[in-house]
């Protein structure tokens, strides 16, 4: 059997190998990834990482030794190049790789500057990957001028993180408001305030004309005919799915690579998830490039007959939301929240982990039908001493006492 072959490091492809051990397959599983380190999430990228208080290892999934403890071949720093679709193939740098199911989690891809305008000068970056953020973080000195083209997420991200470490920020979004296409309107209000009171110049209804420079960006021309002396330029104006290789292959692509609601392409043993992937929801297409999916999927499987209940994880929200360890966060209790009245709403029971008894009280007031105290180890390892001190008392003997 040549199992299960992923082609993407990032969020879709390692959820998808670590799922399936999780699951109890055990067959062949290979995770291909162009960057030659391990699979790491990118939400903290733009914020944490890029502060200096989240470090390299805490952005992995998994540390290389799961890979190696579950049987996970991991191919890094490598490209795929084609599909064989006839002969369930796929080259890989110089040669070829069998696989019965292959999963494209080619995420997508930051929209660039136009070099016709400066998008090519030195000192215009995108953010995406780490290497992209390394290669920025030394711009990030007090007292210098940054344009951040583009009102959405990651803009606002680079902006606010920019604004902490002392230095100007201008931030130019040509819709007459930001967040326009991710967000109500209400959001955006909440958002501007935040960032004017953060000394953020944010100016809407204005766009980017050209940047200024020989080689290194030095200044910028708005669509307003305001001109800028800037140090640097972060480009957040949105992102392109990385459909290239599918389309090559003849798979069915439309601003994505096109889905059913359970992944699989218009070849049943190729499947596709994340950015990348365009799925069937109710008689429409959409493409999400949002962790509120995972939220949402969760809101999905509450109604799924059969589902009795419902598991929630605050540090997984956590992880996932791109701040680790914040379990008590207000986005995580929000999403908690949502995910609660989802299950009540459909008659499910819903039970969420509690660190303390206070934090148990509160959940049973709202609602949980059951609460799980401590971690899922220390559960495990309460089940093993147990079972250990009624079996000695059969006269069974363990080869290692400590657990």
């Amino acid at each position: 059997m040549s199992g299960v072959v992923v082609v993407g490091g990032g969020q879709a492809g390692a959820s998808v190998v670590i799922k399936l051990r999780k699951l109890g397959f055990d067959e062949k599983i290979t995770l291909i990834g162009d960057e030659k380190i391990l699979p790491y999430q990118r939400p903290p990228l733009s914020k944490g990482y890029l502060l200096g208080d989240i470090s390299l290892e805490r952005l992995f999934f998994r540390p290389q030794s799961y890979y190696e403890e579950n049987n996970i071949n991991l191919k890094l720093g490598s490209q795929v190049n084609e599909i064989d679709r006839k002969n369930q193939t796929i080259g890989i740098d110089n040669y070829k790789l069998e696989y019965d199911n292959l999963v494209l989690a080619t995420g997508s891809r930051p929209i660039s500057l136009p070099s016709s305008i400066g998008g090519n000068l030195e000192g215009v970056y995108s953010i995406r990957s780490l290497e992209d953020v390394d290669r920025m973080k030394p711009e990030y000195l007090s007292g210098k001028t940054v344009l951040v083209v583009g009102g959405g997420y990651i803009g606002l991200e680079a902006a606010a993180v920019a604004a902490k470490m002392g230095l100007k920020v201008i931030l130019v979004e040509m819709a007459d408001r930001i967040l326009k296409r991710v967000a109500a309107s209400e959001t955006s209000n909440y958002f501007r305030d935040l960032h004017k009171a953060r000394k953020v110049d944010l100016r809407e209804g204005v766009g980017l004309k050209s940047l200024i420079g020989n080689n290194k960006v030095s200044g910028a021309l708005l669509t307003d005919g305001t001109e800028l002396n800037v140090d640097f330029v972060i480009c957040g104006i949105g992102i392109n799915p990385n459909t290239d290789l599918a389309e090559k292959s003849g798979l069915k692509v439309d601003n994505g690579i096109e889905t059913n609601i359970f992944g699989e392409t218009s070849d049943s043993n190729i499947w596709a998830a994340g950015d990348c992937a365009n799925l069937l929801f109710k008689g429409k297409r959409i493409r999400l490039e949002s962790v509120q999916n995972a939220i949402d999927q969760a809101e999905a499987i509450a109604a799924v007959e059969g589902v009795d209940a419902i598991m929630l994880g605050p540090a997984d929200f956590s992880v996932l939301s791109g701040i680790p360890g914040q379990f008590d966060h207000p986005s995580i209790e929000k999403s908690l929240n949502k995910i609660a009245l989802a299950a009540a709403n459909t008659g499910k029971h819903w039970a969420c982990t509690a660190a303390d008894a206070n934090r148990a009280k509160e959940l049973l007031q709202r609602g949980a039908g059951m609460v799980l105290h401590n971690a899922d180890i220390c559960i495990v390892k309460k089940g093993l001493e147990t079972m250990r001190d009624d079996f000695s008392k059969l006269g069974f003997q363990f080869q290692n006492n400590s657990i």
